[in-house]
């Protein structure tokens, strides 16, 4: 056993509780992935056919497209819960930050997710109303998604996901610095892009804004690669 302790409760910690932790929070993160991108191309629909509203019956993919997003609910807030332990032995401050953060992000994205809901209860118990009027509320709904995509993945991944967690791994050691270095580059970014889009400098779907997330998709999939298959850096003082 080694003189780490579990949650602060003075309970020795085996170097494979570390080792579970850090498989747990690489599959998260690949749950992540996962249930956005699903989700993405499942409301794909709604969010492109400005006449979806005006359609009839329940569209299964759009509920199916719910489905992975309330998946991607959990699993956000699941990769700040599991990281916790260990990660407040750095700095429980930027930690409980961090959980915060994932927690904040999942509620925009929940507040996207009802809207488009709303839209889908529009086309199947409002067929007698007026289509343009119907149309306009859709358009409206589909709208507010999209500014809960910009405040949510954009701006609280960017401060959360970003800067937050690449300083705790970078600082840390539990990850290599030069991977860090990507969240600690690509959540300013990210950041940024997001006050560009919010400032109406480009759109949310322009390649510019692809660009500044390319470092920050770096950073969470390698969280997801190497805390899943490697696991934490043995060097990190906080696992001494």
């Amino acid at each position: 056993m080694t003189e780490a302790t579990v949650a602060g409760l003075g309970v020795p910690a085996a170097p494979d509780q570390w080792r579970r932790t850090s498989l747990y929070a690489g599959l998260l993160f690949f749950a992540t992935f996962v249930t956005s991108i699903a989700g993405l191309l499942l409301y794909d629909p709604i969010l492109n056919e400005t006449d979806f509203v005006l359609g009839g019956g329940l569209d299964a993919r759009i509920s199916l497209g719910a489905l992975f997003e309330v998946f991607l609910v959990i699993t956000n807030i699941g990769t700040a819960i599991v990281l916790f332990p260990i990660l407040k032995r750095q700095s429980e401050a930027l930690s409980l930050g961090y959980v915060a953060s994932r927690i904040v992000e999942s509620t925009i994205i929940a507040v996207g997710l009802i809207s488009l809901m709303a839209i889908v209860t529009l086309r199947n118990e409002a067929g007698g109303a007026d289509p343009a009027s119907l149309t306009l509320v859709g358009q409206s709904l589909v709208a507010l998604h999209d500014w809960t995509f910009l405040l949510g993945p954009g701006f609280c991944v960017g401060l959360g996901n970003g800067l937050i967690l690449g300083w705790l791994m970078y600082r840390s050691g539990l990850m290599s610095p030069k991977l860090a270095m990507f969240g600690l580059i690509g959540g300013p970014l990210i950041f940024l892009s997001s006050i560009a889009i919010l400032f109406g400098a480009y759109e949310q779907t322009d390649g510019i804004a692809f660009l500044f997330s390319i470092p920050e998709i770096i950073w969470e999939l390698s969280l997801a690669i190497v805390l899943t298959f490697k696991g934490f850096r043995s060097e990190s003082p906080l696992l001494a």
